[in-house]
């Protein structure tokens, strides 16, 4: 038994999938979904998530969204994630430098949720960019 995974971005579908099991970190912590999980609707925050597709476990930076799932139909809308193959780690160590800066900075100009916010970003995807 399978779930068929949607994962939709701003600019359309980004991936489907079929996998025995996903692992998301949501608002209330670390969920493991398997086929005939009950029905759920979660917001889903700056992490982690990982599935088993064609045998090979596959590890994807999420920056947060919703996550749906039902009759072993699941769909993730998210503003952005990227596979761990497709990261660019050091493009993400600039943004978070450039975020503890923006963080570091008394200017009052500086937007500090927005900043936070791309610092966790940035920690997550040189988190997945490095996992094991």
């Amino acid at each position: 038994m399978m779930i068929h995974c949607r994962v939709v971005t701003p600019t359309g579908i980004y991936k489907e999938f079929d996998t025995p099991i996903l692992n998301l970190d949501t608002e209330d912590g670390e969920r493991g979904i398997l086929p005939n999980h009950m029905p759920i609707v979660t917001m889903l925050k700056i992490g982690m998530l990982d599935s088993i597709e064609n045998d090979v476990r596959t590890y994807y930076a999420v920056a947060g969204g919703l996550f749906y799932f039902r009759d072993n139909q699941a769909e993730i809308i998210t503003p952005a994630i990227e596979q761990r193959e497709e990261i660019d780690a050091a493009r993400a160590e600039r943004a978070k430098m450039r975020a503890e800066k923006r963080l570091s900075s008394d200017n009052p100009n500086i937007d500090q949720k927005r900043a936070e916010v791309a610092l966790k970003r940035a920690l997550n995807r040189l988190h997945v960019s490095e996992y094991k």
